[in-house]
């Protein structure tokens, strides 16, 4: 964990400061984790017990945290709509419009007018047929 102190305000370091100070004291006045096993080994012994017992085959071992799924990222996609001002300006079709085409399009352009010549077709607007009624005739 990296923290960039030259961006804390006065404020937000001493906060930090506090936060570390209170850290060190807990860390500090708490007993080795050695000690605490060793303790725990004569508790279970006086009681006729083992820590494997009590605690399972992997007592000696932290459980494995959770994985986490992740999204796959899709790849990159070459743009299909340029800005004829400004050419760095781009947009691929994908998520949602920029705002430098938004702009436009309320002004009365069309999305088509900005298409890179060549390269791009439109962006398909959305078909799903998801709580819409089809009609099926028979023949």
């Amino acid at each position: 964990m990296t923290i960039d102190i030259e961006s804390l305000s006065l404020r937000e370091l001493g906060a930090l400061v506090a936060a570390a100070e209170q850290r060190k004291a807990l860390i500090t006045s708490r007993r080795p984790a050695a000690a605490v096993r060793r303790l725990l080994k004569a508790a279970a012994a006086e009681a006729g017990y083992t820590i494997e017992e009590l605690f399972g085959d992997d007592a000696h071992t932290a459980p494995a945290p959770a994985r986490r799924t992740t999204r796959r990222k899709s790849g990159k996609v070459a743009p299909k709509y340029r800005d004829p001002e400004y050419k760095r300006l781009t947009w691929t079709g994908r998520g949602r419009m920029p705002r430098w085409l938004a702009a436009k399009v309320s002004k009365g352009h069309k999305v088509t007018d900005f298409l890179i010549p060549g390269l791009a077709k439109p962006t398909a607007g959305k078909t799903s047929t998801i709580g819409k009624r089809t009609v099926i005739k028979k023949a």
